[in-house]
């Protein structure tokens, strides 16, 4: 009698070296995409990155006046209470000349940055020191390196986006002040004449745009105290916000925002999204051949 797992049993040895052949051919896929597939893509994230920089026209010392400078005129949504045109060097703001139509009279003040002033641009001075630590990561691993597992690609593709994402973030995230901090912060003892005691400005990067809020005040009186409640932290804050200085009790009356468009930074925001969908895609790649073999630490 025939014996009925004959035949099963017998074809077991073929599973086996067929699974040994797939195997084996997987292996020999995944070591070449260590061994070159890596070091291409590590190669189109530095040119990508080396593009982001270049953008950032990062000053040689000594030599920043020899950066160029670019004039934006500022575009308002607010009836034209403020103009002006600001001039950024770099990471710096080279010059800053505002005119401001006060609220309730047809009174304009002008103000222009003092001849001896920049102000440095955090946002933009962070952003790019972040690429700039992606880049030494990258170069950290020449072609000559051989990474050994999957898990190693992975832990330098997420500290490269670690640092992109940063990057991004530091552009597209302006940071939260008090009105307390904006008054006390060096930008106001940036101007010629002073501004007033009522006025406060702003600037900072949202995005591709280089922004700046204009808040006009006026003193509430000593006895407001039942009504008064100071307000947080904010990127922009609303007419009606209160705050208190030097035994001063203030409250935003007006604010005027006007922005424009810096097209550097919209180019170095693709830079950012190009160099993030790289890492991922190396990673989805890495992913698809550490499911074939649970025992090797990929």
């Amino acid at each position: 009698m025939l014996n009925p797992h004959r035949s099963a049993l017998s074809d077991l040895p073929k599973m086996s070296a067929a699974s040994q052949v797939e195997r084996a051919v997987l292996e020999d896929e995944f070591n070449w995409l260590l061994r070159e597939e890596v070091h291409a893509v590590l190669k189109q994230l530095q040119d990508v990155l080396k593009e982001a920089s270049r953008r950032f026209c990062t000053p040689t010392p000594g030599l920043e006046s020899q950066l160029k400078q670019e004039n934006f005129i500022l575009g308002s949504s607010t009836m034209d209470q403020v103009k002006g045109v600001l001039t950024l060097q770099g990471e710096a703001l080279a010059q800053a000349d505002i005119n401001l139509k006060v609220a309730k009279s047809s009174q304009v003040l002008h103000f222009q940055f003092r001849d001896d002033k920049q102000w440095k641009l955090q946002q933009i001075q962070d952003a790019r020191n972040h690429v700039i630590q992606a880049l030494q990561l990258l170069s950290s691993h020449n072609e000559s390196y051989q990474f050994q597992t999957g898990a190693e690609v992975n832990k330098l593709m997420d500290a490269v986006m670690l640092q992109l994402t940063r990057a991004r973030n530091r552009l597209t995230t302006p940071a939260s002040m008090t009105l307390p901090e904006l008054a006390a912060s060096g930008l106001m003892k940036m101007f010629s004449p002073p501004m007033p005691g009522d006025v406060m400005v702003n600037f900072y990067i949202n995005l591709s745009k280089l922004c700046l809020t204009v808040y006009q005040l006026h003193v509430l009186p000593p006895n407001t105290t039942k009504n008064f409640k100071p307000t947080g932290s904010s990127v922009l804050h609303n007419p009606g916000a209160m705050f208190e200085l030097n035994n001063n009790r203030f409250e935003v009356s007006h604010v005027h925002k006007v922005e424009c468009v810096v097209p550097w930074l919209n180019d170095t925001l693709v830079f950012f999204t190009i160099s993030l969908q790289l890492c991922q895609q190396l990673k989805d790649k890495i992913s698809v051949f550490s499911s074939f073999w649970n025992y090797r630490p990929f």
